[in-house]
């Protein structure tokens, strides 16, 4: 038996109608929106295999844009310093904007880093303008590298990164490459976990089912490599918009 419950005026009644009607649709949409992609998925094309080792490895600038990271600066840039690639074709720089001692640590770092034969780089700048994409962009205009690595201060770059993904860009089509993202702390809370299942999938299956499938799929502004010139073609990062990785 259903109450008939005094709900009051017509239009209050009305506006909650609209207002189920209006969630069940978008709940609805986006149910059919996941099965479309895991029907793409179920259906996507094996996956390249990684191409043959470029013989003349190009350049490659590492940035690392930094605002007050004090907690995982040095282990940021110990992994950095660490990435398996030939030294000479290899860039690192560390775009710090921070305003407390990530700055003192980053310069420490960064000496020393230059002190093992690595050509690291502590780029400050007068003002926060465009904050990390204004960052990213005063660093693309003295990057000497062909490709340009971008890695967040949370991440942490295994040893192979470059030589996994570097050659993909032997095909001239490939403006950038996106790693998959790993998690470092999973089990740490339920949270975690259900944050960690969240981007799996993502990474996994709508990354996978939109490529194989040639529809649009964007870089998640962390953990990949892009060929220079199309950022510059594409107008470089943009700081009108919170999201400059979606819009480049």
């Amino acid at each position: 038996m259903i109450a008939d419950l005094e709900l009051g005026p017509l239009s209050a009644r009305r506006l909650l109608l609209g207002i189920h009607l209006l969630v069940w649709i978008v709940l609805a949409a986006y149910g059919l929106h996941r099965l479309h992609l895991i029907r793409l998925y179920r259906r996507r094309e094996r996956l390249p295999r990684r191409p043959a080792d470029p013989s003349d490895w190009p350049v490659v600038t590492i940035q690392l844009p930094l605002y007050d990271e004090r907690y995982v600066v040095e282990r940021l840039l110990d992994a950095a310093a660490a990435v398996d690639y030939p030294r000479e074709r290899l860039e690192i720089q560390v775009l710090d904007d921070s305003s407390d001692e990530t700055t003192a640590i980053a310069a420490r770092k960064v000496a020393e880093i230059r002190g093992r034969g690595i050509d690291a780089v502590h780029v400050r700048r007068c003002d926060r303008t465009g904050f990390k994409a204004g960052a990213l962009q005063h660093g693309l205009e003295c990057a000497r590298g062909d490709l340009l690595a971008v890695f967040d201060a949370d991440f942490v770059p295994p040893p192979s990164i470059l030589r996994d993904l570097v050659p993909y860009f032997g095909d001239p089509k490939v403006g950038m490459v996106q790693a998959r993202w790993e998690h470092l702390n999973r089990d740490y809370s339920a949270l975690a976990q259900a944050q960690a299942i969240s981007l799996d999938s993502h990474f996994l299956i709508e990354h996978s089912a939109r490529m194989s499938g040639q529809r649009f799929f964007n870089f998640n502004g962390t953990a990949g490599v892009l060929r220079k010139k199309c950022v510059v073609d594409a107008g470089g990062w943009q700081s009108d918009t919170l999201t400059e990785d979606l819009d480049l």
